[in-house]
């Protein structure tokens, strides 16, 4: 049997949509109530979104690493602010900036990684490489772990690369066009990561102002679909001593519905099912467990508002 620690956390990227409101949360919440208290009570990880578009300030990161202290076994993980991702035009200051949040999330033993995740366009050459270099050793008191989605990094170079430095590679699922990277089951650190982002092809590089930019994410995976990525997601555990799973086709809850799904599959056992959501997505109703009709609010509430 599986140590707890080489066990998979399985959770949602992000937590404040103002969708999830009466899917994946009460409808009436009440005051205080905090979103990711209330999914530690299902997950054992989350991955922080709002790092990506801006430094964590340190009081917030304590706050809630204080939310979710109720869940020994949780950890969050987090992307690095896209100025140095997308950008690539960072100073000192931004980069003390950065450091602070991730620090506070170090210090009360609840960051698990740290996510460096590049877009499409970001292609293999002696360029990004060194780039990569550079920010391995930028950061490298941090579990980092690279996602990148064009499939001319896919080469084994890179992954010795990744090795040398002990930094992880995310295995991600996204639509499949022309050269983006295939769904995988590499690890090449301690820390194992994987992503499924959906495969909303219709909408995964549209620029049709007229669709929100969340319609990419509107993708919901059926248990088929989910039944390969749990045989992945078990060869990267195997390999892996830390293993993140993460959702991030939050469209209307899909991310937490999926999350749900795949802690299923992983485990083999029945879960706690937020109350709300069974309504929404009735495949949840035999994956859940009895106690799943009541809400538990209580540490949800227990702690003041951030």
């Amino acid at each position: 049997m599986k140590s707890e620690l080489r066990v998979a956390r399985v959770g949602p990227a992000g937590w404040s949509y103002q969708d999830w409101g009466g899917i994946v949360y009460p409808p009436h919440r009440g005051s205080p109530f905090h979103e990711a208290a209330y999914l530690a009570d299902f997950f054992d990880t989350i991955e922080i979104n709002t790092s990506f578009y801006q430094p964590v300030r340190p009081e917030r990161a304590k706050l809630w690493a204080r939310k979710v202290e109720h869940n020994p076994r949780f950890l969050f993980t987090a992307k690095l602010w896209h100025r140095f991702t997308h950008e690539r035009q960072t100073s000192p200051e931004e980069e003390s900036s950065v450091r602070e949040g991730f620090d506070a999330l170090m210090t009360e033993g609840k960051l698990g990684a740290l996510l460096l995740q590049f877009p499409w366009s970001f292609k293999y050459d002696a360029e990004n490489r060194h780039y990569l270099v550079g920010l391995f050793l930028r950061f490298r008191n941090y579990p980092l772990v690279i996602e990148v989605r064009h499939a001319s990094w896919n080469r084994e170079d890179v992954f010795e690369l990744l090795r040398e430095w002990n930094v992880g590679f995310c295995n991600i699922d996204q639509p499949v066009i022309g050269r983006s990277l295939k769904p995988s089951s590499t690890a090449t650190s301690p820390v194992g990561y994987v992503r499924l982002h959906g495969r909303n092809y219709e909408s995964w590089f549209s620029d049709d102002p007229a669709k929100p930019p969340e319609e990419r994410y509107n993708y919901l995976y059926s248990m088929d679909e989910l039944h390969s990525w749990a045989v992945r997601i078990r060869n990267v555990s195997d390999q892996a001593e830390n293993t993140f799973v993460i959702t991030n086709n939050h469209y209307q809850g899909k991310a937490v519905a999926n999350a749900l799904q795949l802690i299923y599959l992983l485990t083999g056992k029945p879960v706690r099912v937020p109350p709300e959501m069974i309504s929404h997505y009735p495949e949840l109703g035999p994956i859940a467990t009895a106690d799943s009709a009541e809400p538990n609010l209580f540490s949800a509430t227990k702690q003041q508002p951030d």
